[in-house]
């Protein structure tokens, strides 16, 4: 398919299926590409779609999202630059898991490959293992918008020989909040935890840094198995765009 924008005529006369199916197509494969050129791809050619369907969200108060939003998602396609802080991410082994208590996770398998520089990532390769990093988040809706705060990062290695499937990943997820987050639920007042091991000083900063910000999350479009996402991890960042599926 081409890359080409489809004029407001065009996109008016499709439907929402039918944008849904274009928007997955056009960004077939194209997730790993650099930020710079998914922001220009999206501002070039996705944004009109982004736009016709947010016009047609068919939930669009953020109070009809939450049983929704419940389960396994798939980031399929994101401008997000945090995601990939890390290199070798693997898109196939990446998910977001809502639970109904308040939490969201979102996990993320990254093994070594072959054009890696980082020397803890040539260290890992080594021997075969891939670091699996989940992020903890409380959500909320109050006065018809999403509220995010950050609860904790925690990271684990692992075999790269056995895949981090979905009932692997939320599992990973429910014990960590059992054991570590549970009082992040109720508490208003609780401190965000960075645990991080095997990173270089520079990664790890921005982890942290990031982890010290109060995100911006709502919903341009939700449906039962298709979302389209709009956040800023604080308020004078650069808008970021995520595509998402439901997995489960």
């Amino acid at each position: 398919m081409s890359d080409t924008a489809l004029s407001s005529q065009q996109l008016s006369q499709k439907s929402t299926e039918e944008l849904k199916q274009e928007l997955l197509q056009l960004t077939q494969d194209k997730d790993s590409q650099p930020l710079k050129q998914k922001v220009e791809f999206y501002q070039e050619c996705l944004e009109p779609i982004f736009n016709e369907l947010s016009q047609r969200n068919p939930y669009p108060q953020a109070e009809e999202q939450i049983p929704l939003i419940l389960g396994v998602w798939k980031p399929v396609w994101s401008t997000i630059p945090f995601q990939d802080t890390l290199p070798g991410r693997l898109s196939e082994q990446s998910y977001q898991i809502f639970h109904d208590d308040g939490l969201y996770a979102n996990i993320a398998r990254y093994a070594p490959g072959n054009k890696l520089k980082l020397g803890w990532l040539q260290k890992l390769a080594s021997v075969f293992l891939a670091l699996d990093l989940i992020i903890v988040q409380k959500y909320q809706v109050e006065k018809g918008e999403w509220l995010i705060k950050n609860i904790g990062i925690k990271q684990a290695l692992r075999w790269q020989k056995f895949p981090l499937t979905i009932n692997k990943a939320d599992s990973w997820f429910t014990k960590i909040v059992q054991s570590r987050f549970q009082d992040a639920v109720k508490n208003e007042n609780f401190s965000t935890q960075v645990e991080l091991k095997n990173l270089d000083r520079s990664t790890a900063k921005k982890y942290k840094t990031a982890m010290g910000a109060t995100p911006e999350f709502e919903h341009l479009y939700i449906d039962n198995d298709f979302r389209l996402v709009k956040s800023r991890r604080e308020a004078k960042q650069r808008a970021s765009y995520t595509i998402a599926v439901r997995l489960q």
